[in-house]
């Protein structure tokens, strides 16, 4: 049997996907083939239950002959929009996908309406097939043997910075008040774009390192791997660190876990600043905050947050 799996991003969505990979390889002896876009086709390159990769710069056409030469038994859909739709055209193939619940996380994003069930986005995965069952091992991330980094610190706590809108990511006045609590060794997470940050609060603490922009994908979920605790925001690395089974301190700034994106199966603790009307204001994340306050992150217990990290 071959099986073709559909997620076009990002890296926290293409994680999430692991455990159906997993399902239909060891439960259904698939031949198991995942189609997503170019820029995110190394992050499951070490996957032990993924045959093959195929992935795609621009254009979904660039590689439709390649699909149709693949003869595929089954087609699970996980991002479920108008181009996984498109591949199903052409295949012509048995197909599932999974309730997105798009509408019901329109009103609680716009009327404060929750509607959703309490379901993580992996538990809702499974229903777009019948013949896979969720094994309770979570996620999945492997990191490369070449790519292991060894920063010879002892014991650290990884701090995430990046996160794809601003809205999502733990303000630099918050990040000071925790790191200032903190005892232990610090290493901050993040890619080029956070780099600065890193630098600036690296040279303002001695305990603090900063890992943002100095090492890929890979070597960052080495790192993390490696850390005694992770705190982090809605991030891709959350769900890599989820995979990699770190004790997760979650905490929540625009969005909310009743979309079913936290940490799935790993130990977390969760932090939310309880009472905001305005929350959430959008079910990705925003440029901005659409009120001016960023009282979802600015008022996070620092103090709890950072007592955690030292336990």
């Amino acid at each position: 049997m071959k099986v073709l799996i559909i997620r076009f991003s990002s890296i926290g969505d293409i994680v999430l996907c692991t455990p159906v990979i997993r399902a239909c390889k060891k439960q259904l002896y698939a031949e198991v083939h995942l189609l997503t876009k170019e820029k995110f086709k190394n992050v499951l390159g070490n996957n032990p239950h993924l045959d093959k990769i195929i992935h795609f710069k621009e254009k979904l056409t660039e590689i439709k002959n390649v699909l149709l030469d693949e003869e595929y038994d089954y087609i699970i859909d996980l991002h479920k929009n108008i181009r996984s739709r498109l591949v199903k055209t052409w295949l012509r193939k048995p197909s599932g996908t999974f309730p997105k619940l798009n509408f019901r996380k329109w009103l609680l994003v716009k009327f404060k309406i929750d509607k959703l069930p309490n379901l993580h986005i992996v538990d809702r995965y499974f229903k777009a097939y019948d013949k896979i069952s969720d094994d309770g091992l979570g996620l999945e991330y492997h990191v490369r043997e070449e790519n292991k980094v060894d920063l010879n610190l002892g014991q650290y706590v990884a701090i995430v910075l990046g996160a794809t809108y601003y809205t999502k990511r733990i303000p630099k006045e918050k990040l000071i008040e925790i790191i200032e609590k903190i005892n232990n060794n610090i290493v901050l997470i993040g890619g080029p774009e956070e780099q600065a940050l890193g630098k600036e609060l690296s040279e303002q603490f001695e305990k603090v390192s900063n890992a943002c922009g100095h090492y890929n994908l890979d070597q960052s979920a080495s790192i993390v791997n490696q850390s005694k605790i992770v705190i982090t925001s809605d991030t891709g690395m959350m769900h890599i660190a989820s995979a990699l089974k770190k004790h997760v301190i979650m905490v929540w700034g625009n969005t909310v876990p009743e979309f079913g994106m936290g940490p799935y199966q790993t130990e977390v603790a969760h932090f939310q600043v309880q009472g905001l009307k305005c929350r959430p204001c959008s079910k990705l994340g925003k440029n901005e905050c659409p009120k001016g306050h960023f009282k979802c992150m600015m008022e996070q217990d620092s103090m709890e947050i950072s007592s955690i990290a030292n336990s």
